[in-house]
């Protein structure tokens, strides 16, 4: 949810689903053509915000979203939390890897730029681009050993 303004955090209840206590709380932020929530769901003892909804609830305003959120059914909200506990991330270890294969994209571009700026020489970036290249490289090879693997 790209937002253009503040989040808007308004606890909407606490169930125990599948034995387990949730507490629900929407986000809702202005998106630049009208407001939108999602719920997102905490069990006890957990220090982040929580499992999103995949779901959204748009509205002309917060209090809108709020409406829509607050009408949701306890089924409903059940249904959405396992939706979301189902869908949460569980490659982790390949997740890992991805997002150090990212940064290095991003380390690449700033050797590029550096270079063609005039601040890094030719001799130098070509070097570090190279290494860059193998480090990738290296990761993509490890990346087949973590596919499919939870945890």
């Amino acid at each position: 949810m790209a937002s253009f303004g503040p989040v808007t955090l308004t606890p909407i209840a606490t169930f125990t689903i599948d034995e387990r206590e949730v507490r629900i709380t929407l986000h809702t932020a202005h998106d630049g053509i009208e407001f939108v929530g999602r719920l997102f769901f905490v069990e006890p003892g957990w220090t982040n915000s929580g499992i999103p909804d995949r779901g959204i609830l748009p509205g002309r305003s917060i209090d809108d979203v709020v409406a829509l959120a607050r009408d949701l059914r306890p089924e409903e909200l059940a249904q959405r939390y396992r939706r979301a506990n189902a869908e949460k991330r569980r490659y982790h270890g390949l997740r890992q890897l991805t997002l150090e294969a990212l940064a290095k994209v991003r380390y690449l571009n700033q050797v590029g730029v550096s270079m063609r700026t005039g601040m890094l020489d030719a001799d130098a970036a070509r070097q570090e681009l190279e290494l860059t290249e193998a480090q990738m490289v290296e990761l993509v090879r490890q990346m087949k050993h973590l596919a499919g693997v939870e945890g």
